[in-house]
């Protein structure tokens, strides 16, 4: 590690960051692909402190590790902190893994002293599971898995033709419409563990950027309210690389009180009957496995299967 220069992540780094996360995944094959414009969108996330919360190790201008926390805009008891990172398949095994993240925990209470001193801090790293050597390496700084969640795909084949009940509508998103989406997420989304309300910044950081597919995302009303929301997202490095124009669902919620009422099920037989026709391949997302919502259940009746699991790692530092 001696011959490494370390330093800070800035937003000048998006293609190295790119092709360093593109490295990765021909050994981890978790079906991940990346743009420098994809990798930016995280290095301007407004709720990443660079200069605090951030390390990257460099050969000459190759990138071979890094490390950023995410804090979270707002924290009741507890503050989780995201912890992201990883190292070039070249320069695994030489002990950069734990350096980045030792320097990550650390990092964590820097930003965590500074925004929400009061909260209780918890540590997150959420990874598939099938990633070699990364159990060993959390384990062994005091993370323990506490949550699972599973990738879920849909071939958009032998679709659902079920029409919304009576009295609900389906629009897509606009610009008129954008804030009654945000504001269906964090009210649906606050029963859902571990999640906060995005503020605006975050939501045009995370949703609204250059992966957000408008077409495909969709409203739902009932006399006018909003009460429901989808949003698709698209990554044209992961159809480069595949072949698949995948429409991946980041974003569904419906309001506590319309729920197990067959609405979030039309409304998403709607979201693939748009994608297919729209030319996608496939649809995804990604569930709690123990959403007490009972999501998975709906989502493996509307015919998504799962194909792959993540582990939520956590350090309460």
């Amino acid at each position: 590690m001696h011959d490494l220069t370390w330093r800070p992540l800035a937003p000048q780094d998006a293609q190295a960051s790119a092709d360093l996360l593109n490295a990765m995944e021909t050994v981890d094959g978790i079906g991940e692909n990346y743009t420098a414009e994809d990798t930016l969108q995280e290095l301007i996330d407004p709720y990443a402190d660079l200069e605090r919360a951030s390390l990257a190790a460099f050969d000459g201008d190759v990138m071979a590790g890094y490390m950023k926390i995410r804090f979270k805009p707002s924290a009741e008891e507890i503050h989780r902190v995201f912890l992201d990172g990883g190292v070039h398949p070249a320069y695994r095994r030489r002990g950069i893994g734990g350096a980045l993240v030792d320097a990550g925990v650390a990092a964590a209470k820097v930003v965590h002293a500074l925004h929400h001193p009061d909260a209780k801090l918890v540590v997150d790293v959420n990874r598939p599971e099938r990633i070699a050597g990364l159990a060993e390496l959390v384990r062994s700084r005091g993370f323990v898995p506490v949550r699972y969640f599973q990738r879920m795909e849909h071939s958009l084949s032998a679709l659902d033709a079920s029409e919304l009940p009576d009295g609900f509508t389906v629009e897509p998103w606009s610009e008129r419409n954008d804030e009654d989406f945000r504001a269906v997420r964090n009210a649906a989304y606050r029963d859902y563990w571990g999640a906060v309300p995005m503020p605006v910044e975050l939501w045009r950081n995370k949703i609204t950027n250059q992966t957000f597919q408008p077409e495909a995302s969709f409203l739902l009303r009932e006399s006018g309210a909003a009460v429901g929301m989808l949003v698709t997202m698209w990554w044209e490095a992961d159809t480069e690389a595949t072949g698949v124009r995948d429409a991946h669902f980041m974003a569904i919620g419906t309001l506590r009180e319309y729920r197990r009422r067959g609405v979030a099920s039309a409304l998403m037989g709607h979201a693939l009957r748009a994608a297919a026709e729209q030319g996608y391949h496939r649809a995804s997302l990604n569930v709690d496995s123990a959403d007490p919502s009972g999501a998975f259940g709906v989502f493996e009746k509307a015919g998504f299967v799962p194909v792959m699991r993540y582990v939520r790692w956590a350090l309460e530092a």
